[in-house]
């Protein structure tokens, strides 16, 4: 049997017991760091898509965001002792979060209904994090309805946060590998973007769709880093809502 085919088998068999010491994965444990740049994107990318919708710069630095919170989630995955409890937090912040989403990001016409089934990323979160709970403990049920309630309904970045996760998750002892499926997900964005979209960014005859930027993530996640930073982890449960609050604010006092 070749080296490669036994690399690939260990790729798709996930263990049923993780070690008890040491690293569960390969990957860059620096997550309050990877949380900060994180959080400090979404922030870059709601003022512009708030206040300025056709900078392109304020959104394609934006895109960093959500990777590195589904690759952070997929840390928490890994060594949490009570997923019930990450599950449930994630879920408190969802429903607390809905309304200042709604108003940051429908501030004239939030009492449209249409706009109130927007679903927060909080929503995205927990249901990406509980399709890989499934995945992980192999209740094929739970990963196949949590999949579906995602890429049906209007959730922000759809069934996006598994597919990463998965990425994230089968790689986690194969970075190399890990970054390189992660980089050819979004390559296609590399040529997929419209011309008349203003956060489209043309260079010469080639047009890049926005999410071509998330591909500016792989080395954060890929290769690890020692801050030694420590933030309470209610903070970053907090931010959200409190800056869309914010944005909210200043919307309506314009």
């Amino acid at each position: 049997m070749t080296q490669r085919s036994i690399d690939l088998r260990q790729l798709l068999t996930t263990p049923t017991v993780l070690p008890h010491t040491g690293p569960r994965l390969q990957t860059n444990l620096d997550t309050d760091l990877l949380k900060l740049i994180a959080i400090v994107s979404m922030l870059i990318d709601h003022i512009g898509g708030a206040f300025f919708p056709t900078v392109g710069m304020f959104r394609w630095i934006g895109r960093l965001a959500f990777p590195i919170f589904c690759y952070c989630l997929t840390v928490g995955l890994l060594y949490t002792h009570d997923i019930k409890r990450y599950l449930g937090r994630l879920a408190l912040f969802a429903v607390i979060s809905q309304p200042f989403y709604v108003l940051a990001t429908h501030p004239h016409d939030w009492m449209i209904d249409r706009n109130w089934a927007n679903w927060n990323i909080f929503f995205t979160l927990f249901l990406s994090l509980l399709a890989m709970y499934g995945f992980k403990e192999r209740k094929w049920w739970l990963f196949l309805g949590a999949f579906f309630v995602i890429s049906w309904w209007n959730f922000d970045y759809s069934g996006t946060g598994i597919q990463l996760m998965l990425i994230f998750f089968l790689c986690r002892n194969h970075p190399q590998l890990g970054a390189g499926i992660y980089v050819l997900s979004y390559l296609p964005a590399l040529w997929n973007g419209y011309a008349e979209d203003p956060l489209s960014l043309t260079l010469g005859s080639l047009t890049m769709d926005w999410i071509f930027f998330s591909i500016f993530a792989a080395p954060l996640i890929f290769i690890p880093t020692h801050s030694s930073l420590k933030i309470p982890k209610w903070f970053f449960y907090a931010f959200y809502p409190a800056h869309l609050a914010v944005i909210a604010v200043i919307q309506f006092m314009r």
